[in-house]
């Protein structure tokens, strides 16, 4: 019977559950090794054991050789510290995990989940915006998040003050989703500690962080992500023109998500990054009726020009077999003038600010292939970063 699990060991290696999810485990918790790295590297390789056994390899081609994986200590210390949490480990290959977070790139390889992981994908839709909203901001989100919720939509946030709280308050009765920054069990801002526990009865607490992470600067732009990513569309209700609900809205855009705002007073600083998102395109939203409607109308729409939906993507990690024998590992590309060279050309076309990695690739003029393995060399050194979007940038 199809389970729909991935079957990234091979046939001939029995495993556990707890054996597959300390593989999972200790590779993603490996130095420098970070969702997208992991999922190129199990499609590579052909499974989850077999790019944990061949990443010191890989590290020593790129030179460093004193390159160790996650001990498996490491990664038993996680599942036990989730067990002692009450939370559930949830791997990109389980059916549980949310299929439309499969598509986007840099899925988490694993979600830990507080609560019943079945709301992930109950048509989720994030309703998110100012830490300091105002009174009329903070109503139109109990009202925005009550609406969607009678018309059986999951209201999706991060937990944040403000917009935030406001919108998972009012979505208690009918379900919510907080994806968190830190660990599922570190509650952040303290004062939503009663609304987090609500939430893991009422709904479900998300994170890709290990159990136990004090949430840091460099996390929330990660989580983002994941709201984004769990969403049909995102909702943006009061947000200053540089802000990380922008940023949020700029993943929805990116992963190809509907982005709604709502209007405010141009003389109003906190509207003023959702009046730039309307002039820009998004959809100008009054009430959770204009949401429902866009949706449907989406739906409507997908269904008569026949476009990919979510549940008809390829799984993540699920690779497409390959032709002409075994693949090379990632790190023996060549390239006119060597791997060397081609790094050197990658590191000086980079800057401390984000670049896109597929405008990257084109400039570069070299096949695909050759220039993901000198990424991937260059990020096992140290020397570029990759962030969320496909992007990357000078370390």
């Amino acid at each position: 019977m199809d389970t729909g699990h991935i079957p990234f060991d091979t046939p001939n290696t029995p495993s556990t559950t707890k054996e597959d999810d300390l593989s999972f485990l200790r590779l993603i918790r490996s130095r420098r090794v970070g969702p997208t790295t992991f999922h190129r590297l199990v499609i590579e390789h052909g499974g989850v054991m077999a790019a944990l056994q061949a990443l010191p390899g890989i590290a020593a081609a790129a030179g460093v050789p004193d390159y160790e994986t996650c001990p498996e200590g490491v990664a038993a210390a996680e599942l036990a510290a989730g067990r002692k949490a009450g939370a559930r480990l949830i791997r990109c290959d389980s059916p549980l995990y949310p299929q439309a977070l499969r598509e986007i790139d840099g899925a988490p390889p694993v979600l830990w989940v507080r609560g019943d992981p079945a709301w992930l994908a109950r048509d989720p839709v994030a309703v998110i915006g100012a830490r300091n909203a105002s009174s009329l901001g903070l109503r139109m989100a109990r009202g925005m998040s009550a609406g969607l919720g009678e018309a059986g939509c999951t209201v999706v946030a991060g937990l944040a003050r403000g917009v935030d709280t406001a919108a998972h308050n009012a979505a208690l009765p009918t379900g919510t989703v907080a994806v968190l920054a830190g660990g599922v069990d570190v509650i952040y801002p303290a004062e939503n500690v009663v609304l987090a526990a609500q939430i893991a009865e009422k709904g479900v607490l998300v994170s890709e962080q290990p159990p136990g992470t004090e949430p840091a600067a460099r996390h929330f732009p990660t989580r983002n992500r994941i709201i984004s990513g769990l969403s049909r569309a995102v909702v943006v209700i009061e947000a200053a023109h540089r802000s990380g609900t922008l940023i949020t809205a700029k993943n929805a855009l990116d992963q190809g998500r509907e982005v709604m705002a709502v209007p405010g007073h141009p003389m109003d600083a906190r509207a003023a990054g959702c009046n730039l998102l309307i002039r820009d395109g998004a959809l100008l939203v009054r009430s959770a009726a204009d949401v429902v409607a866009a949706l449907r109308d989406e739906s409507r729409d997908d269904g008569m020009t026949g476009q990919q939906t979510p549940s008809s993507i390829r799984p993540v990690g699920a690779a497409t077999p390959r032709s002409g024998g075994p693949a090379r590992p990632v790190a023996a590309c060549c390239d006119a003038g060597g791997p060397v060279q081609l790094e050197a050309r990658i590191l000086s076309r980079l800057t401390p600010s984000p670049t896109e990695e597929n405008d990257l690739i084109r400039d570069l003029g070299v096949p695909a292939a050759s220039a993901s393995a000198a990424i991937l060399s260059l990020e096992l050194q140290g020397r570029l970063t990759r962030l969320a979007g496909g992007r990357v940038a000078l370390s």
